[in-house]
């Protein structure tokens, strides 16, 4: 309940802080990106009013421990989101925490250590530490003192720290990559469906890593999708993260920058329709890492861009013949992050969802 107190004394300040490092326009900052962070904390508060640390059944008494020391590896594009959602559930059990977060954001956390220290918890209980994933990161998977490694990041990323856990059996717990098919089925509003899915794709400048970025439509229905896309994304406005006009900032770095601009230059090279943006900066802009918001159609399966997590605001539209391909092209990615399902019957697209290889598949936008 401090920390609670405390992170909302300085509320306003996370967003700010937040917005300047990734370059998040000032609206979601404050709804979303600080604004996670106070929603994971009630959650947590909420769930340990009721949550059983200690039951029986029949005979046997089940109790519940804190598994000890958890080094917490946290990511950039949904900073403070990321940290809370593991630092409160960590403290709430009775761990002591090491957190590294992104060198690519790292001021939230430091103004994230300042709320602990303000909400008055014991010193030893949660640290801090900054630095790389090949440096500090390793070292905190392969350090015999450290219990469990909570990591979110990419593929790449999580199959190292794995093998760095290994030689000392450590708990580790992942939240990896990426590339999320949104299946609208044949009975959708497809206006409203395909709108919200652009939306969905091009927020955080696409630096989500559960962003619906494969858009899987009827093929009967390919060009129509196309064209609602089309004006879903030309109501984008790419610009600073402080003009209030602004709905979608830049990338994040140089390195982010290049990636998006070689996928894009990819796709275009493999002959998926370029429908809108494609290379370079939006005009007006010479600098900056400002991205045009683009729509890709007719992708196919095979495409880099449909199986690459691209990680900046690409969406790829891709026709399907009936249920059964939607779900087998979904299903054809090595990722499993997330995976998202459009119907008007809740009950067949529940079915579909139940088909789906991911982590967590989302019915009709909640």
């Amino acid at each position: 309940q401090r920390l609670l107190e405390a992170y909302l004394a300085r509320y306003d300040e996370m967003a700010q802080v937040i917005s300047r490092e990734i370059g998040a326009p000032a609206k979601l900052a404050h709804a979303w990106q600080a604004g996670l962070g106070k929603r994971h904390i009630e959650e947590t508060l909420r769930t340990v009013e009721h949550f059983p640390w200690q039951r029986k059944k029949g005979t046997t008494l089940i109790n519940h421990e804190p598994v000890g020391v958890a080094a917490l590896i946290t990511p950039w594009n949904w900073p403070i989101n990321q940290i809370v959602c593991k630092v409160a559930p960590a403290l709430a059990a009775g761990c002591t925490v090491v957190l590294k977060p992104s060198e690519v954001s790292p001021m939230n956390a430091v103004l994230f250590a300042e709320i602990m220290h303000a909400a008055g918890v014991p010193k030893g209980v949660f640290n801090l530490v900054n630095g790389d994933g090949p440096s500090v990161g390793a070292a905190l998977s392969a350090h015999p003192d450290v219990d469990m490694v909570s990591f979110t990041g990419s593929t790449r990323a999580g199959i190292e720290i794995a093998k760095l856990a290994a030689p000392t059996v450590k708990r580790v717990h992942q939240e990896l990559g990426g590339k999320s098919a949104n299946i609208l089925l044949d009975d959708v509003d497809l206006e409203a469906a395909v709108t919200a899915g652009v939306n969905a794709c091009f927020s955080n400048s696409g630096q989500s890593c559960n962003a619906p970025t494969r858009m899987l439509v009827p093929a009967s229905r390919h060009d129509e999708a196309v064209g609602i896309a089309l004006r879903a994304a030309g109501r984008h406005r790419v610009g600073p993260a402080g003009d209030p006009a602004t709905t979608m900032g830049p990338v994040v770095s140089d390195v982010q920058f290049g990636r998006v601009q070689r996928l894009i230059d990819i796709g275009i090279e493999e002959g998926a329709s370029l429908v809108t943006g494609g290379p370079g900066r939006p005009d007006g802009f010479e600098r900056g890492y400002y991205v045009k918001p683009t729509v890709f159609a007719n992708v196919h399966p095979s495409m880099t861009i449909a199986r690459e997590e691209i990680f900046g605001p690409v969406l790829a539209i891709m026709p399907y013949r009936d249920e059964e391909d939607a779900i087998a092209i979904a299903n054809d990615t090595p990722y499993g992050l997330a995976a998202y399902v459009q119907s008007k019957d809740q009950e067949r697209a529940r079915r579909v969802a139940m088909k789906m290889r991911a982590g967590s598949v989302y019915v009709n936008y909640p």
